[in-house]
């Protein structure tokens, strides 16, 4: 036998079968034999275990034509289907189960197994746990790959190289980066491709023009004939405390400035002369463009989003409230738990949810200024929230018979300035996601010419949201954002930006303005990640609609 070719097989397994000598044959069922006298070793016909490839398993089963190449390392409980192969320096340990035709590329590591990690204990004195991979059938997996135990590879999908996977794949996927996250359905075409490159185009022309058309559209929101000059949701409406954080908003995001009709000190100094001291709250403004503190509470009118636009506003200005939001720091867990039962989950989800996110943004801000609030308030929100949830719809608040249109949002408010801004994971995602795409496929708020800016985002943000968790229904969610997003990028108003909605019947909320433009082009941030193309608009929310987390709680 001749030692190169040998160790030519050795490095690649399947040109064994086909060119082997009848004693290079010989020699590889011989070394197959050893390893069957184990009564727990089961191999094929046909089948390749290089001599190099460490193979010391509790049980293995291996199929027909199935390959085990040099230095892989395969131990545990093992079971191959036909024509597998494993590639030289590939770990493959505890419980893997792979279907028939899986290939898997060199130095990955499939580690169906893990270790305990009791602090009391030294890791290596604790004992190992294992969940156990699954892999279907057809499925291609990479160079320098790692498959963490627990994870279930559907049929026919592809472990793009230096993917580090650590939750499921669904069928078809391609899945690549640390950690793996979707990149396309396996099944696309090049022209569904060409579409995708067609809708990037699209992205990039779109944000393009809003950067273009800023400066007049948020010209056209000032009034100069309101006190010392005052912003305006539109021409002829009164002013707007959220108009001022809207245009502040859009000039971040498309300008990465703030807007020039104010010194950047002025509008720091417009935003804080508006907090009151003594509760922290935010008032609207009068018809004369001056603040009314009457009434002040985190119920009332536009004050509790005031915490939501005024802090973010004054965040992407690098200041920050000036005084903590008492209505929040003062609240005791008992009073915090008291005011949530309270709220009217029943017949006004969405009203009990924008209350959650005010208080939830307040206690952010507070504890921005490092102040904590009263002991235990946060853990009782979110002990609340927890406990509370409805498990068969992943929302609070029940449906009723004929919409889910203020539960799913009131999902995104409370979720928002909860569990998205503290990135906590949500309950019950993919019960959620029924929930969501269920509302989402109502003609009465999703046809065409019936959209408007509530609805859509309080419908994608939990998608998006819930994509960071599991790729349950990821196909559907993605059908329904290209189909909005497709709709929504005709929408802009030549020099005016968007409508807030775009129903006819809408009185001046189909009248394009500066929240409505505000509103749309983080949802189409959010459509387009959705369908990983958010690049192409060069432009990220840093503001109230941000995706990261404002703040990670400590971990113990």
């Amino acid at each position: 036998m001749n030692p190169d070719h040998a160790l030519g097989y050795d490095y690649s397994p399947w040109t064994f079968w086909p060119n082997a000598s009848e004693a290079d044959g010989h020699a590889q069922l011989e070394h197959q034999k050893r390893l069957a006298e184990q009564d727990s070793v089961v191999i094929g016909e046909q089948a390749f275990i290089s001599p190099l490839a460490m193979v010391d398993p509790d049980t293995l089963t291996m199929g027909s034509r199935s390959l085990i190449a040099a230095h892989a390392y395969v131990t545990g409980t093992i079971v191959m289907g036909e024509d597998c192969t494993v590639n030289a320096f590939t770990v493959v340990r505890g419980n893997v189960t792979m279907g028939d035709a899986v290939r898997v590329g060199a130095h990955t590591s499939i580690l169906g197994f893990n270790h305990s990690m009791d602090p009391a204990e030294p890791v290596f004195k604790q004992p190992l746990t294992s969940k156990g991979i699954h892999i279907g059938d057809d499925v291609w997996i990479g160079s320098n790959v790692v498959v963490l135990d627990g994870v279930t590879v559907g049929s026919h999908a592809v472990l793009a190289a230096g993917a580090v996977v650590t939750k499921d794949v669904p069928d078809w996927a391609i899945v690549g980066g640390n950690p793996a996250r979707f990149i396309r359905d396996r099944r696309t075409t090049a022209s569904t491709r060409a579409a995708g490159d067609n809708i990037n185009q699209q992205l990039a022309d779109f944000a393009e023009r809003a950067r273009r058309e800023l400066p007049g559209l948020v010209n056209r929101g000032w009034d100069e004939s309101i006190g010392q000059g005052r912003y305006v949701d539109k021409p002829g409406a009164g002013p707007t405390v959220r108009a001022h954080c809207d245009a502040i908003e859009l000039y971040d995001l498309l300008h990465r400035s703030s807007p020039p009709q104010l010194s950047h000190e002025d509008h720091v100094q417009t935003l804080v002369a508006l907090q009151d001291p003594h509760t922290g709250l935010v008032p609207e403004y009068g018809p004369d463009g001056l603040p009314s503190s009457a009434g002040l509470s985190l119920g009332n009118g536009p004050v509790p989003y005031h915490i939501l636009s005024v802090g973010y506003a004054l965040d992407l200005l690098g200041s920050r409230f000036p005084h903590p939001i008492r209505a929040v720091a003062d609240l005791s867990a008992n009073e915090l738990v008291g005011a949530l039962n309270a709220l009217p989950w029943r017949k006004e989800a969405w009203e009990s949810g924008a209350w959650v996110d005010a208080w939830g943004t307040a206690a952010y801000w507070n504890l921005a200024q490092g102040i904590t609030g009263a002991t235990g308030s946060l853990e009782a929100l979110f002990g609340w929230l927890i406990t509370r949830v409805n498990s068969a719809t992943g929302t609070w608040g029940t449906p009723r018979d004929d919409t889910r249109l203020k539960i799913v949002n009131g999902y995104y408010r409370l979720t928002r300035g909860t569990f998205a801004q503290f990135g906590i994971p949500v309950p019950h995602a993919e019960n959620l996601i029924d929930t969501v795409l269920l509302h989402g496929a109502d003609p009465r708020y999703f046809g065409t010419g019936k959209q408007n800016a509530c609805n859509v985002l309080d419908v994608i943000h939990p998608l998006w949201l819930t994509r960071k968790q599991t790729d349950y229904r990821g196909n559907d969610i993605r059908d329904w954002a290209r189909t909005q997003l497709s709709d929504t990028l005709t929408r802009w108003h030549p020099g005016a930006g968007m409508a807030f909605s775009v129903s006819p019947g809408a009185d001046t909320q189909n009248e394009p303005g500066l929240q409505g433009t505000e509103m749309w082009l983080a949802i189409i941030w959010y459509l387009a990640d959705t369908l990983d193309a958010a690049e192409a608009l060069g432009y990220r929310p840093r503001g109230v609609h941000r995706p990261e987390p404002a703040l990670l709680l400590p971990a113990l």
